[in-house]
């Protein structure tokens, strides 16, 4: 392996790569079509989807089941008596029994760091072939009661009742409006904020206007659009036949004939004033995602051909009380430093499009000296994005978000780009509830 020499600066580095002696390297990724929450996927729970994405990737790569060493899977909407979804996985789809597997979780970027915890095993020799990936179904969250229907009803549960005690278990269950189910919703705990009103805030706060949010999104499905008609996603969508045998081949939310004009005509969701709408935000999705790592010296003799390098990664994390979702602006120059690279040297850039006034609050903050000295630590801005190098293929706004299937979905993408065109570097930047920041580097593999 070919080492690049590093020359720190403070204002720009030189290329480098990594220096373990061990490379971890993508060598194929799949996912099923993403569609809308409670459409088709609606009987596939979470353990369902991430057994299609995961059947895919081995139809597609044909790898001997007896090479995989381990499952590294995330999740987000777990079911409550099998959380460990990667297992499940491993199980249902008759992997040897000694293919170990473990789930993680980091909000929306769960997907990413299931990659990142399978390239660590790699680079330190405790892996050599890993599936790493995620899937969520929004369709099938668990709906909780409330804990004092639980701490009533428990004792009954546990047969440590008697039926002299019911009428008094029933009567710890008034007033009715007490015990009813609440609707789940994506809050943040610390805050009680919803994701919407987060990003609602960043765009008052980051002067992103209605406008730049609609043309955004219209970019993001036009894209999208281009890529499933030029092919382009046929290389990563692997077919899916639901339990009542219908046939999905290409994901379902992408809206090529919309417009700014159509897309400006939808009401606010998250404040009447607002300029967040349904077409500025992404989808409640149903989907998953799967990617197969080696060691690049087992790629090599198995007979693969990898696609890119995982280069470095970074993960940040801000007080969920300020900019809830502007991880990726300290997250993505933070990785873009442990590679020795500057913003120059990227020729793509792939940021998760939660809502359209989070990527383009991101994109600002990154631009800006001040936000750079006193929220990144560095003493110049990371730089400009130019859009012609940004989400090439349209991102969540258009194809959807299942919330740990996206990380994977997109270093699929990433890689597939990187494998058949002359690109050489990509960062990718997510952002996750709770205030965190993810993001990594790829490499072309040459």
């Amino acid at each position: 392996m070919t080492e690049k020499k590093t020359t720190k600066k403070k204002a720009t580095t030189k290329k480098a790569k990594k220096t373990a002696s061990r490379r971890a390297v993508v060598v194929a990724g799949s996912r099923t079509p993403f569609v809308k929450a409670f459409g088709p996927y609606l009987k596939m729970d979470t353990i369902a989807l991430g057994c299609a994405a995961v059947e895919g990737l081995l139809k597609e790569t044909k790898v001997d089941r007896n090479e995989i060493d381990s499952i590294v899977w995330g999740g987000v909407i777990f079911p409550g008596f099998s959380p460990n979804v990667g297992r499940e996985i491993a199980l249902d789809l008759k992997l040897p029994f000694d293919v170990e597997a473990y789930t993680v979780t980091r909000a929306c970027a769960s997907g990413l760091q299931a990659i990142t915890n399978a390239a660590a095993a790699i680079e330190r020799g405790d892996a050599d072939v890993v599936i790493a990936g995620g899937s969520d179904s929004t369709s099938n969250a668990e709906i909780k009661l409330p804990q004092k229907v639980v701490h009533a009803l428990a004792p009954m549960a546990f047969g440590k009742a008697s039926p002299s005690d019911v009428l008094g278990v029933l009567a710890q269950l008034y007033p009715i409006n007490e015990i009813l189910p609440k609707m789940p919703k994506i809050a943040e705990r610390s805050t009680g904020q919803v994701m919407g009103e987060a990003a609602e805030e960043m765009a008052r706060r980051n002067e992103i206007s209605r406008e730049a949010q609609d043309e955004f999104a219209a970019m993001s499905h036009h894209r999208a659009a281009e890529a499933t008609a030029s092919g382009v996603y046929s290389n990563e969508i692997t077919p899916v036949q639901t339990p009542d045998g219908e046939w999905i081949h290409q994901d379902r939310l992408v809206r090529g004939d919309t417009s700014v004009e159509k897309l400006g005509k939808l009401r606010p969701v998250f404040a009447k004033d607002g300029t967040l709408s349904a077409g500025n935000s992404s989808p409640l999705t149903d989907g998953g995602a799967a990617v197969l790592l080696m060691s690049e010296e087992k790629a090599l003799a198995l007979g693969y051909k990898p696609l890119a390098y995982i280069n470095t990664w970074a993960y940040t994390a801000v007080d969920p009380a300020d900019q809830l979702l502007m991880g990726p602006a300290l997250s993505m120059p933070k990785a873009a430093d442990k590679a020795g690279l500057s913003i120059e040297d990227f020729d793509l850039f792939d940021i998760h499009e939660a809502f359209a006034a989070q990527v383009l609050s991101v994109l600002k903050m990154m631009e800006s000296d001040s936000f750079a000295q006193s929220r990144a630590g560095r003493e110049k801005a990371f730089g400009k994005i130019d859009f012609d190098k940004l989400n090439v293929h349209g991102g969540s706004l258009a194809v959807g978000h299942p919330f740990a299937a996206t990380g994977a979905r997109m270093v699929t993408t990433v890689a597939n780009e990187l494998a058949r065109t002359d690109k050489r570097y990509a960062l990718l930047g997510i952002c996750a509830a709770g205030g965190l920041g993810a993001s990594a580097v790829m490499e072309k593999y040459a």
